[in-house]
């Protein structure tokens, strides 16, 4: 009741933001305009927050430069300080960052109390853990090889998993001893807003996190061509990602690409189908669809292809849209009535290159005429050449597709453009990992295996470059530099 009571009350009256966080303090926003941050399941405007250009990005970016020397001197044992207490602010704001989600990107109160708030402290404990003991001075035979802050950061985050995203950028880079640029997706700033007042509570160094909110076309592209920006840190679709790697690329940056997925997930003969199924639909189904590593793709052996539609048909029926500050509802409305439309098109369009509906539809769902719903959708007879088998929907849209026998389910795996993540179920484990061997997939879970914030996450081919979480992310912040002696 707490939570509708704040949503009733943004709607009725918002708050109209017109400040952006430059060099350690609420600045006002130097570019003209604001965007309008909308309530997903009412379309009712929420807040309004700073249209950024070229003059808040500069701000910004001369904030950080000017920051950069003395953060990137600093100890490891020194930055754990005020990345300590930021640590403390997220732990202490969990239900305040649920409500934020919930509120703007639309995601049920529950799945934002659990995954949304939790994963920043997860990832951000990670790193409190890794950073003292990291070997940022070694050495390799008669030289000392010295690991260095690579210097100020564009941190472009998406809006679906949008705390997530901003701690596996921000975090790393300021444990590396780098100062942030950080631009939120304009579909979800107001939880970027929070995570700066909370870095601004913590104490950092005036520059060290300097927060820019705009659209991509305006300061995100005005960011990632600055010329003090050395590493652009992008998530988003792979079409943004090569405008992105193009526009760096003038400039001789670093870059680092968390990019689109169309993840297979494979159920190998004498596997739990039951459970394969159940999981998967579930993975496709949670944050209503949005998530980069999502299982769009069930390959399943043709012998057991119709019990398997049949089994997602049933575990798809637990999953009716509705609102999302409600604790009982499992999936909410898509972000934007861009996003509806676009997803509703593949569902329309992969009927009629010849899928067969299971469950769903194009349709809104039953009692649900406002809001930005989309009917949680399950396809059979997908072939491997229809548009919703080859490009990422982003939506509760999971796709069923059939396969002879091992090869031609690595082939049927393999074939798209996209290489992010994935799953195997088989038997046994070592069944699983040999096959998921022939996966080119950055990040495979065999029979379920659970998230690790340690492992490496990223994509193959167009799901981009680099990675992020654990030591790996942490080095993406990093410069070397060998002395011989």
């Amino acid at each position: 009741m707490a939570v509708e009571t704040e949503r009733t009350e943004r709607a009725e009256g918002y708050a109209e933001y017109t400040d952006q966080y430059i060099d350690g303090a609420w600045r006002p926003a130097l570019d003209q305009g604001s965007i309008p941050v909308l309530d997903p399941a009412t379309e009712r405007v929420l807040a309004t927050v700073p249209a950024g250009g070229v003059a808040d990005v500069g701000a910004a970016v001369a904030a950080a430069r000017r920051a950069a020397r003395a953060w990137g001197a600093t100890t490891p044992a020194e930055r754990l300080v005020p990345l300590t207490r930021l640590r403390d602010g997220l732990a202490a704001h969990q239900e305040e960052i649920a409500a934020t989600v919930t509120a703007e990107l639309g995601a049920p109160i529950a799945f934002s109390t659990a995954t949304q708030a939790t994963l920043p402290l997860t990832v951000t404990d990670s790193y409190l853990e890794l950073l003292p003991d990291y070997p940022f001075e070694e050495r390799v035979g008669n030289s000392v090889v010295h690991a260095e802050p690579a210097g100020v950061v564009a941190a472009i985050t998406p809006w679906n998993y949008p705390l997530h995203q901003i701690a596996a950028k921000v975090v790393p880079a300021l444990a590396a001893g780098c100062p942030v640029v950080l631009k939120p997706a304009e579909d979800t700033p107001l939880v970027a807003r929070l995570f700066a007042r909370l870095v601004d509570a913590a104490g950092f160094p005036a520059g060290v996190l300097n927060l820019v909110t705009g659209t991509g076309a305006v300061a995100g592209a005005a960011l990632t061509a600055h010329p003090e920006v050395d590493v652009v840190s992008f998530t988003g679709s792979t079409a943004v990602g090569r405008a992105v790697a193009e526009t760096a690329g003038r400039g001789i940056k670093r870059v680092s690409l968390e990019l689109g997925g169309k993840s297979a997930n494979v159920v190998l003969p004498g596997a739990d189908l039951a459970r394969a199924v159940n999981v998967n639909v579930a993975n496709v189904f949670v944050n209503s669809g949005q998530t980069c590593s999502a299982w769009t793709r069930l390959l399943v052996h043709r012998d057991r292809y119709e019990e398997a539609v049949a089994l997602a048909a049933k575990a798809a029926g637990k999953y009716v849209p509705g609102d999302p500050t409600d604790p009982g509802t499992r999936i909410g409305p898509v972000v934007s009535a861009r996003q509806r439309e676009r997803v509703r098109g593949y569902i329309t369009g992969a009927l009629a290159e010849g899928a067969r509906l299971v469950v769903g539809g194009a349709e809104a769902p039953d009692g649900l005429t406002t809001g930005f719903y989309v009917r949680p959708t399950v396809l059979a007879d997908v072939t491997a050449d229809m548009t919703v088998a080859r490009e990422e929907v982003f939506g509760p849209v999971l796709a069923i597709l059939a396969y002879e026998d091992e090869d031609h389910a690595a082939e049927l795996a393999n074939a798209t453009e996209y290489g992010l993540a994935g799953g195997v179920w088989a038997a046994d484990t070592d069944t699983a990992a040999r096959f998921a061997r022939r996966l080119d997939a950055g990040q495979i879970d065999l029979n379920g295996g659970r998230f690790n914030p340690l492992a490496p996450f990223g994509g193959y081919k167009n799901s981009g470059l680099g990675r992020e979480l654990g030591r790996h992310g942490l080095e993406e912040f990093l410069r070397y530099k060998s002395l011989q002696y």
